[in-house]
């Protein structure tokens, strides 16, 4: 047998050595880039998940089942726009908090509180009723929530009475007793993961039924499109309500104050908002303080603590009220309020953007659009429709009959997912607006008990007088509530991200070269002499103020290493926000005139 030559072996070693380099490159870029990826999704990713539940919450399962028994898959396209209008509306309250530093309440006060004219009548007129108003679709938004969970555990237990679904779904408060407070100022991955938890339990309990179903995928598909249907008189007013059930009001006071937390650094970042930040720090001191009175980083011995004693500490931690005014003093208008630090405004503000687009296009619209096509596939009868729209108790009865018991149950699975998810949310959105409008601050758990307490009464009331029929009647009003508060609340989001001197950021300008940053000894004896002051002839010799002197020198410092960097809305966006504004509010003056009419 002939044998290789030496050189030709070595010859093929030389020319496998560069490809077995760029091989070994590309492997280590890939993983490189992969490591990338994995780092950024997991510290930017949750916010777009929490925002996302307020979108397909119990009142919008009920308006895309009507949507789809009585039009079929025509009405996609408008659960896409109203996803697209979501995603604007987020993606604004994302950039407000990011870049301020405040949530869209604490702006709403100091724009409004403080008017350098008629104060007092800007404050009852301006200010209170908008507060008002906020806290009106924060309690309807519980209220839908409360319903939509009550509704779930009958479909689960047949033989739980609907009142008793009621006050079984309002005991939901104890589920915050084991979570910290999600708006701290630091991301509690806890309480995202437990609401991520929920969100993928509905979308894969609707992915599964939508298996199951007979769905005719090319009409789905073209449902998409823009039809002629949409302009119809009876498909427009569905249409409203599908748009004013998907963009919350909650959801964008909640959006901008998540999106001021620090994501990236270790240690908590410094809040521009100092009230919030010393009311943390008193709180917190204040719960190391034992039963006894002795506190926990004192000298004194500790005494040992009974299960009553840890009893009556919980409660003093969850049931407290402490307004913000008495604990640190509030800038008083946009002047005096400082934005976030350039740096952190580019390391947060765009990935939130596109956590928020992924989310709400990737969960709120995929799921939205299941509900509606389900119900065209189990409910619509062709173009006729259906007789009588399709309610969450029809939907359980025929998926029950038609796809099987498994099916319905998953069905009764997801709606009560997505009721108690959407309810945590409501609820932290009712802590940021309390604090933001009027400075004060309550507990989640009071929180909740606050808002539960004022959904209970007509929830109990309606469910045991009028049953199903009303249950359905009041879930539907809720939805109308916040389709009438939502102009009042979008409005001012769109003018504070529109405005530059709201949303200007300071940015380090480039650093001097070092050679000019090395003064010589003549240049620091001229700087020297330029320093003091210059007498004209004749002029009395006044000495100036080293304070003055000193503000000077500090103001011009700060013009030469700082310049301006404006994160307001573009046009584009600009003008869209306002359209947007605008076609809410002619479907509020359409919906409201509908219904004095008799239509609808």
């Amino acid at each position: 047998m002939d044998r290789v030559p030496a050189q030709t072996r070595r010859a093929g070693t030389q020319s496998h050595q560069p490809q077995l380099a760029n091989a070994r490159s590309w492997n280590e870029r890939v993983r490189k880039y992969a490591w990338v990826v994995i780092h950024h999704t997991t510290r930017h990713t949750g916010v777009g998940i929490v925002c996302a539940v307020a979108y397909f919450d119990p009142g919008n399962w009920g308006v895309d089942l009507q949507a789809g028994s009585e039009f079929g898959y025509k009405l996609l396209f408008v659960v896409l726009l109203a996803g697209v209008f979501a995603i604007v509306m987020q993606a604004m309250a994302s950039r407000l908090g990011c870049v301020t530093g405040m949530d869209l309440a604490s702006h709403c006060r100091l724009l409004l509180y403080n008017r350098p004219k008629h104060t007092k009548l800007w404050r009852w007129l301006a200010l209170y009723p908008l507060y008002a108003l906020a806290e009106i679709a924060i309690i309807s938004t519980d209220l839908a929530e409360l319903l939509g969970s009550a509704i779930a555990l009958c479909l689960l237990f047949p033989s739980l009475p609907l009142w008793g679904g009621v006050i079984l779904t309002a005991s939901d408060v104890l589920l915050l007793l084991a979570l910290r407070d999600p708006m701290a100022g630091k991301p509690v991955r806890l309480f995202e993961l437990f609401i991520a938890i929920l969100v993928f339990i509905v979308l894969i309990c609707m992915a599964i039924i939508i298996s199951r179903a007979r769905v005719h995928w090319g009409d789905a598909f073209f449902g998409f499109i823009p039809s002629h249907t949409v302009i119809r008189s009876d498909a427009l007013y569905t249409s409203i309500g599908i748009i004013g059930a998907t963009v919350m009001p909650h959801s964008l006071f909640l959006g901008s104050a998540l999106a001021t937390q620090d994501r990236v650094s270790q240690t908590p970042a410094r809040v521009k908002d100092t009230a919030l930040t010393t009311l943390d720090s008193t709180l917190s001191s204040s719960s190391e303080v034992t039963i006894s009175g002795i506190p926990s980083g004192s000298s004194g011995k500790r005494g040992p603590r009974s299960l009553l004693e840890y009893v009556k500490a919980c409660v003093k931690r969850h049931f407290r009220v402490i307004p913000v005014t008495d604990v640190a003093r509030m800038p008083a208008s946009h002047a005096e309020h400082e934005n976030r630090p350039y740096a952190f405004v580019r390391k947060h503000l765009y990935h939130g953007i596109v956590d928020m687009v992924i989310s709400l296009l990737g969960l709120a619209v995929v799921i939205n659009s299941m509900i509606l096509i389900l119900s065209s596939a189990v409910f619509y009868n062709g173009d006729t429709g259906s007789e009588n729209p399709a309610s969450l108790f029809d939907a359980f009865d025929l998926l029950k009959d038609i796809v099987g018991k498994p099916a319905a149950i998953l069905f009764a699975l997801a709606l009560l997912a997505s009721g108690q998810s959407s309810s945590i949310i409501a609820t932290l959105a009712g802590q940021i607006v309390s604090e933001g409008f009027i400075r004060w601050r309550l507990s989640p758990v009071m929180r909740r008990l606050f808002t539960r307490c004022i959904g209970l009464v007509p929830s109990l009331v309606v469910a045991a007088a009028a049953g199903r029929a009303g249950i359905d009647t009041l879930l539907v009003a809720s939805q109308v509530i916040l389709s009438i508060v939502l102009p009042f609340i979008v409005l001012p989001l769109v003018w504070l991200t529109s405005n530059k001197s709201i949303m200007s950021v300071k940015k380090p300008r480039a650093s001097l070269s070092r050679a000019d940053e090395r003064q010589s000894p003549s240049a620091d004896a001229n700087a020297n002499l330029s320093s003091e002051p210059v007498l004209e002839p004749g002029a009395d010799a006044q000495p100036v103020r080293e304070g003055e002197e000193a503000r000077t020198k500090e103001g011009d410092a700060e013009a030469q290493t700082e310049e301006t960097v404006d994160f307001s809305n573009g046009w584009i966006v600009m003008v869209l926000g306002y359209l947007i504004w605008l076609v809410v509010v002619i479907a509020n003056v359409y919906a409201i005139v509908g219904l004095c009419l008799g239509e609808g």
